[in-house]
Parts: structure tokens; C-alpha cells; sequence
């Protein structure tokens, strides 16, 4: 039985990496677009996961920037499941002026009590948004990555790259490369949690943003609120 048992998950685990993995990692993007390289690459040498995932948005990228730069917790949130990532406040449905001052070296809180945060890595309005986040592990606190590493660290960033399509929409393509120490345990989370978790979080992002954005070109939502809705 025990053998029938590790057969079993040895054939679910191949058919994972082989057929369902490979999806999640460039769910919606091209070839084209998953194999590019894009500005902030550069910023995790020698990853060993990474992730392109794109879709198409109803407005052109000076439109849809503004939505992006005001992410964060206590911020506009995420456009995902807000009772996973924003504590359970709901998104911001409008363009908040007060939020639109990102920069680089910007923090952007991922936890409501801001203990945790992405630091602004590269930004290029209408076209480049790169965060990143250094943690040391287990504690999971920030380490300036241009010095020594911990000896357990976890360093990823999530990108955001905006194109104009020829119909006057944009094209969003996200991609987040990642390396940790030690190397073994860092796959392995990756593989059992974090991969399949990116990918439920961005596509609930992708989805809310193209709704955000369409509703907004529709003049449904105010460009200039200062609240969330």
C-alpha cells in the first residue's frame, strides 16, 4: 500500500511540473513576452524562480499607471482578495491623487500594520514599476541587499511592465523572479505554496484591474476621488 501510495504521488507530482507548472508560470503571456527580458531582471542575479504573466487592459498605459502606483496596504490595496492581502478592506475603485507620489526608494506596506513592505526598486511612469522585497528568515525582517546576505534570506521582486497595444489598449505583463537560501527549502516552499499562490493572487488581479480600468474609461468612476470606494 505504502508503495501504491508514493507511486501515486510521484506520478501526480511529474504531471505537475510537467503540465500544470509551466501554465501557472506564464499564465496568459506569449512566448515572446515570457522569454524577454525586461528592466529590473538584472536586480536578482542568479534566480531560480521566475514568473511572466500578462494580460490586456482596456486603456492606454498613461491610464492604467495611476491604478498601480497607489497599490499597497493602507494604500489602494492590492485588486485581489482583499480579505487575504489588505486585511479585509476593499480595494480602492478610484484613483486616490494622494497616493500617486511613488518613488524610487518608496515603501509600500504588504501587511495593514506596515511591519512588512515592498521597497520601489525602478520606476519609469507610464512603463516600468518594479518592487522588491528582501526578507530575513524566519523572521522576516528587511536586509539591505546591497550588503552581506543572512544566512536564510528570501529576495523576489514583482514587476510590472506596461505596453501599448495598437487598439489603443495596454498590455500588462508581470513578472517576479526570486532566490533564497537555503536554496533546498526555498524551491520547496516555492514549489508546494508559492508559485500556485502568485498565480491565484495575479489572476484576481488582473481580473479586478481590467474592470477598475474599463469602468473608468467608461467615465463610471471618478480620476480624481480621494477616498476609496
Amino acid at each position: 500500500m505504502n508503495v501504491r501510495r508514493i507511486a501515486i504521488c510521484a506520478v501526480a507530482a511529474g504531471a505537475y511540473a510537467a503540465l500544470i507548472r509551466p501554465r501557472l508560470l506564464r499564465w496568459g503571456a506569449t512566448a515572446q513576452e515570457a522569454g524577454a527580458s525586461y528592466p529590473g531582471d538584472d536586480l536578482v542575479e542568479h534566480a531560480t524562480g521566475q514568473s511572466t504573466m500578462a494580460a490586456s487592459l482596456p486603456a492606454p498605459p498613461e491610464d492604467v499607471w495611476p491604478w498601480l502606483v497607489q497599490m499597497g496596504c493602507q494604500r489602494a490595496g492590492w485588486y485581489s482578495w482583499d480579505r487575504l492581502d489588505n486585511g479585509g478592506r476593499p480595494s480602492a475603485d478610484r484613483i486616490v491623487q494622494e497616493w500617486q507620489d511613488l518613488k524610487l526608494g518608496s515603501r509600500v506596506p504588504t501587511v495593514p500594520s506596515g511591519a512588512f513592505w515592498f521597497t520601489v526598486a525602478a520606476i519609469d511612469p507610464p512603463t516600468t514599476l518594479v518592487l522588491r522585497a528582501d526578507l530575513e528568515l524566519p523572521c522576516g525582517k528587511w536586509f539591505d541587499p546591497r550588503g552581506p546576505r543572512p544566512k536564510a534570506y528570501t529576495d523576489g521582486i514583482w514587476a510590472f511592465h506596461l505596453r501599448p497595444l495598437p487598439d489603443g489598449g495596454t498590455r500588462l505583463i508581470v513578472r517576479t523572479r526570486g532566490r533564497g537560501r537555503p536554496a533546498a527549502v526555498d524551491r520547496l516552499i516555492a514549489w508546494s505554496f508559492g508559485e500556485a499562490a502568485h498565480f491565484i493572487m495575479q489572476h484576481r488581479q488582473f481580473r479586478n484591474l481590467r474592470r477598475r480600468v474599463g469602468r473608468a474609461q467608461a467615465g463610471d468612476v471618478g480620476s480624481s476621488a480621494s477616498a476609496t470606494g
